[in-house]
């Protein structure tokens, strides 16, 4: 029976494609009604050449045409649901260029360069005796350090790119670490959070970061926005 082996043969291509297209997120659709109307034509072949003393099992045709009306139908919904996700990247991306031009206040210890400063806000659970603040470059070498307030709460940070070298800073990303112990030399927990202005959007990876003069920041770690 080399028709339905020719059926069985086009199923198994259209499950492969299937597959393949759900990895993808964009459906294979044409391909796959091209498999279906292959089917459509073998079957009616098969049934006007069939032996009539040995007429073909019509459940195995009912059951593969099922298959094949369900593959289109998830084909139909991944092309769907992927027109969905661009228009809903493309939304949020729109909705964010309301951040460019503002400054704002972003989880994480790393701030861009702007305007020759770098600003950090940093916290401490409690009094200490001594606090140090050590900035590295991108590299995690030490350009700055310097002492900083004692008292427990909040503090702003701001560094006007003076090296400890005596040189002065380039434009690039900076990281703060705040480093604070108590008069009995125990060590105080500190939490430390970036400023910068929003320069840009991007979304060339199907995700919506915020650009701070190349410095990327996810939206979803912004704390408050300043200005």
């Amino acid at each position: 029976m080399s028709s339905l082996a020719s059926i069985n043969a086009a199923t198994t291509t259209t499950n492969t494609s299937s597959s393949s297209t759900s990895s993808s997120g964009i459906s294979s659709l044409t391909s796959i009604s091209s498999v279906y109307t292959t089917f459509l034509t073998l079957l009616t072949t098969q049934l006007e050449n069939q032996d009539p003393l040995d007429a073909t099992d019509a459940n195995e045709f009912t059951s593969e045409l099922i298959s094949l009306t369900s593959l289109i139908q998830q084909a139909d919904s991944n092309t769907s649901l992927s027109s969905i996700l661009g228009d809903m990247t493309s939304l949020t991306a729109a909705n964010n260029v309301g951040y460019i031009g503002k400054t704002v206040e972003v989880s994480g210890s790393t701030a861009p360069m702007q305007s020759g400063t770098a600003d950090w806000y940093y916290d401490l659970s409690s009094n200490a005796s001594t606090v140090t603040l050590t900035v590295t470059d991108s590299s995690g070498d030490t350009v700055y350090s310097t002492s900083g307030d004692t008292a427990s709460g909040k503090h702003s940070f701001n560094w006007d790119g003076s090296e400890s070298s005596g040189g002065t800073a380039t434009s690039g990303a900076y990281t703060l670490t705040v480093s604070a112990v108590d008069s009995s030399g125990n060590t105080i927990s500190t939490t430390v959070t970036s400023l910068g202005e929003v320069t840009g959007v991007d979304s060339s990876d199907g995700t919506s970061d915020l650009d701070m003069s190349g410095l990327d920041v996810s939206v979803d770690n912004v704390l408050s926005v300043k200005s």
